[in-house]
């Protein structure tokens, strides 16, 4: 009996809890929505084609900067991906210094060596040519050198005094939209813990979707990548801080995904499906700029941080699940989405059945682009810090229709790990049978 009653003590100290963490969560969520109406957020600059990466040059030098910090990373420095750029530059006595130190998951070390090089150069711009790591470590540099700062005193929401030194973004992946977002994440050089930091000033002035740039990305990266747009675009659209305006770019988004991902992934010179792709990334960005990410982004981050798993992949690998966690909150929202993206045709479909089909093609979708469902080395030891970490990003930051607590979170984690074991072993199995 006293073993009972204390069971339902600890119940009830959850339960109690739960509904504080819950009351706190929808209490920022709705502060944030208001943030979102009242802080005025601009949007970049934006060229689109074959010549884009010209026109963005063309606009910084008429804006009169002399000396140009590059920033991108070794890999795509030594492939002379920046070199579309710098000899554009050199044609027209632009200086320029090349910053190629930029790792996957940028620390503080990366961005204040970044700064350091700029300050010494007395750079008076920057462009960023990369992916969302690149682009993310690019903005820290710009915000923290605008301000005559540290990157540390930077982290969280409006830190900034001044605005940013004058950024332009040419992404070299279609995923993470960041060429059009108001944040940056870096990651704590010890713990590798992600931080991150929230200001309009930090909005890039202009960027350049080039499909050229784009069409060397491997059909891995191309997949990863993908499915990080359509988490952006499909997170945005499931937010209680959705808007017409979001729901318009996140709608956007889906159906593009869904139509030139496949399309892209088989054929990566399909310029054509490489421009969409690009677009699809940036509208992804604008809508969570403003309606907000969910869960899947929260655990993704830990996956990330404490398995080494690229964050496309991540995302990849819990959207399905938190996809049915919202399936009965957001079925509404599901069945709309999938008749406005024209994914079913059928409009006297219910919704229920609606919501389900659309759940099945973004299933669907993730397999046909080869992406591997399994995290190895899961250790459920690990689980507790996860689902606290992913719970607090969600209750800080994000407005989702179901929120979870952190015994939920580990239940999801549990399903991974069964499911990444499973498909281990078969792998296993196939092997030696082969």
């Amino acid at each position: 009996m006293k073993k009972q009653n204390s069971m339902a003590k600890l119940v009830s100290m959850n339960g109690l809890q739960h509904a504080g963490y819950l009351a706190v969560a929808k209490t920022r969520a709705k502060v944030l929505k208001a943030f979102s109406y009242v802080i005025p957020i601009r949007r970049p600059m934006l060229f689109v084609g074959e010549t884009s990466c010209d026109e963005l040059c063309d606009m910084l030098i008429n804006e009169g900067n002399t000396h140009v910090f590059i920033v991108t990373d070794a890999v795509l420095n030594k492939l002379g991906v920046p070199a579309r750029v710098t000899n554009y530059l050199d044609k027209h006595n632009i200086s320029y210094t090349v910053y190629d130190g930029v790792t996957p998951d940028p620390t503080f070390k990366v961005v204040e060596e970044g700064l350091r090089q700029s300050l010494e150069a007395k750079c008076d711009s920057i462009i960023a040519i990369g992916g969302g790591s690149v682009i993310d470590a690019a903005k820290m540099i710009a915000m923290a050198q605008g301000n005559d700062c540290a990157p540390q005193k930077l982290i969280g929401i409006l830190k900034a005094r001044k605005p940013a030194t004058p950024l332009y973004c040419i992404p070299t992946t279609a995923g993470t939209g960041s060429e059009a977002t108001l944040g940056a994440v870096v990651s704590d050089d010890e713990t590798h813990q992600k931080a991150l930091s929230i200001d309009p000033r930090m909005v890039p002035l202009a960027a350049a979707i080039d499909p050229i740039i784009m069409k060397g990305m491997p059909a891995h990266i191309t997949a990863d990548t993908g499915i990080d747009v359509l988490t952006h675009a499909l997170e945005a659209w499931m937010s209680v801080n959705a808007s017409v305006e979001t729901d318009y770019y996140a709608a956007s988004a889906v159906k593009s995904v869904m139509h030139y991902l496949p399309l892209v992934y088989k054929d990566g010179s399909d310029l054509k499906a490489r421009e969409e792709m690009g677009i699809a990334a940036h509208y992804g960005g604008i809508a969570f700029n403003k309606a907000g990410l969910g869960y899947v982004h929260a655990i993704a981050h830990q996956l990330g941080a404490h398995y080494s798993i690229p964050h496309g992949r991540a995302n990849a690998i819990v959207l399905p699940y938190i996809l049915d966690v919202n399936r009965n909150a957001s079925k509404k929202r599901l069945a709309a989405l999938a008749k406005r993206t024209g994914i079913v045709k059928d409009s006297h479909t219910n919704d229920s059945n609606l919501a389900d089909y659309l759940i099945t093609q973004v299933r669907d979708l993730i397999q046909t682009v080869g992406i591997n469902p399994t995290v190895k080395g899961m250790q459920v030891s690990d689980f507790d810090k996860i689902a606290k970490a992913a719970a607090k990003e969600v209750s800080d930051t994000y407005a989702v229709p179901t929120y979870m607590s952190a015994s939920e979170i580990k239940d999801i984690l549990m399903k991974i790990k069964q499911a990444s074991d499973g498909l281990v072993n078969d792998e296993k199995t196939s092997d030696k049978v082969a």
